[in-house]
């Protein structure tokens, strides 16, 4: 293989590079799963036609036929396992590195914005000379003025 038909992490940066990456694995990595899904069939077919072996108990050439070709499946399920490792990538890839910058620089201009705002002459208050409006300030009696001045969520 030539080096410009290699994938290398400088290739996988872009979104449209990262969709062809992926159909091409798909493409590599589905008929796999299938040969392997057809082959622990037929195997599992084969081993459960064979004749108990001398001491064997009830059941047992049927569990001997499971565990034999039980790593063919899971070598199949695996494999299409790897398909969708690969697609949380390029989606784990687009909100670290893509989508994380720009939400992060659009808090930044809002924090900014919200500060202007403040300096504007518009001073924060603090919470407990700020009076909670009537309907909260109908609380339990017994506790008398103690929670008059706090607000729920400031």
């Amino acid at each position: 293989m030539s080096d410009q038909n290699q994938w290398g992490p400088d290739r996988l940066r872009t979104p449209v590079d990262r969709a062809i990456h992926l159909e091409q694995r798909k493409a590599q990595l589905l008929p796999i799963v299938d040969d392997l899904r057809r082959l622990a069939r037929e195997m599992e077919a084969a081993v459960h036609e064979f004749e108990a072996i001398e001491g064997d108990l009830p059941g047992q050439p049927w569990l001997r036929a499971r565990s034999v070709v039980r790593p063919l499946f899971k070598a199949a399920d695996d494999v299409e396992q790897a398909i969708a490792h690969l697609a949380r990538f390029n989606g784990r890839y687009h909100r670290s590195y893509e989508q994380l910058p720009q939400k992060r620089m659009e808090k930044r201009l809002e924090k900014a914005r919200l500060k202007a705002l403040n300096k504007g002459g518009q001073e924060a208050q603090p919470i407990a000379s700020t009076p909670a409006p009537e309907h909260e300030q109908t609380g339990n009696p017994q506790f008398g003025d103690v929670f008059k001045g706090l607000r729920k969520g400031a």
